[in-house]
């Protein structure tokens, strides 16, 4: 079967089978080019030429009481990530109203750790109001929460919630060990239950095989999140997989294609590892299906600069839209 085949199948409500994703795991050279050609032909037909820009600010840094492995700000590795508490109203709109002016319809306050205090969280829903006010949709990434506390967020005006499962359910108790796999996919439940637009998805480039990728979007799928988050793992010195090998551009296109086709009309959200896998090549992975982008910087680590990115979406006919 061709791509084109495969990518004609989805587009009739086909899901991949596990031979279809063996397929695109064995993909090489001009293949994958093919298959990329497909997946952006079924965003195109979900998305047109539109393509979702989001923004974070790492709200609080450091001190989580986590193990994930690639995590640059857990407690249990040594690595130069910050460490500071929540840095309060102002300072996040400032940098809300900054990516507002930049072209993102978007914007997140991420916290590190599992949760926060009582303090923190009425701060957070005063910040809620305030990324309101600016015009923005106000998300926010602050861990595993109580269901009472998505209805205050959501009354407050919160628009969505990020919370990444990481991984497959099969490879997670390699990634992770201080919490179950079961409380990531209850929050996710627990946010869309609020009427909140979800964003989960995973970190590729950890060890997980093509299954477990194939795992995950299945699991995903079974949510109905709307919108996918794809990290890349940018290995960090101090972590448990700081000797990983960075994914290749051509392994890391193939996932965001795989992702697209098993997933085609959700948002698939290019987010952390960007720079680090592609380099000067920031679009491709607009070529192989993704519709969203995360701009400016990530949580420890520096993004492409803002100005570059939407000049490159200018110089390929995309216009942003406000989801």
């Amino acid at each position: 079967m061709t791509f084109r085949e495969l990518a004609d199948r989805v587009l009739s409500g086909i899901p991949l089978s596990d031979d279809d994703v063996a397929t695109v795991a064995h993909a090489t050279g001009t293949d994958v080019d093919d298959l990329c050609a497909q997946a952006l032909r079924v965003k195109e037909h979900v998305f047109a030429n539109r393509v979702s820009l989001c923004s974070i600010i790492n709200a609080k840094s450091g001190r989580c009481s986590e193990d994930c492995r690639f995590c640059a700000q857990s407690s249990h590795h040594a690595t130069q990530s910050p460490h500071y508490p929540f840095v309060g109203a102002k300072r996040i709109l400032e940098a809300a109203q900054a990516m507002k002016a930049a072209g993102a319809s978007r914007f997140s306050v991420v916290t590190s750790g599992k949760g926060l205090s009582d303090a923190d969280f009425d701060e957070l829903l005063d910040t809620v109001r305030g990324i309101r006010a600016l015009g923005l949709a106000a998300d926010a990434s602050v861990g595993i929460l109580a269901p009472e506390r998505f209805a205050a967020l959501k009354r407050a005006g919160l628009s969505g919630y990020h919370h990444n499962l990481e991984t497959a359910r099969s490879f997670f108790p390699a990634i992770c060990t201080t919490h179950d796999y079961d409380e990531d996919v209850q929050t996710v439940r627990d946010a869309m239950a609020a009427g909140l637009y979800v964003c989960s998805g995973g970190l590729f480039g950890m060890g997980e095989s093509w299954a477990q990728r194939a795992e995950l979007a299945r699991t995903l799928a079974e949510l109905g999140v709307p919108s996918v988050p794809v990290n890349f793992l940018h290995p960090i010195p101090g972590t448990p997989l700081a000797t990983r090998p960075v994914l290749s551009p051509e392994e890391a296109a193939k996932i965001v294609a795989l992702l697209r086709l098993m997933l085609p009309d959700r948002h698939i959200r290019i987010c952390g590892g960007r720079p680090t896998v592609f380099g000067e090549d920031r679009m491709r992975v607009l070529r192989c299906g993704a519709s969203g982008l995360m701009i400016g910087d990530y949580l420890t680590v520096k993004g492409n600069a803002v100005a570059a990115d939407l000049a490159d979406l200018q110089a390929m006919g995309l216009e942003a839209e406000n989801r």
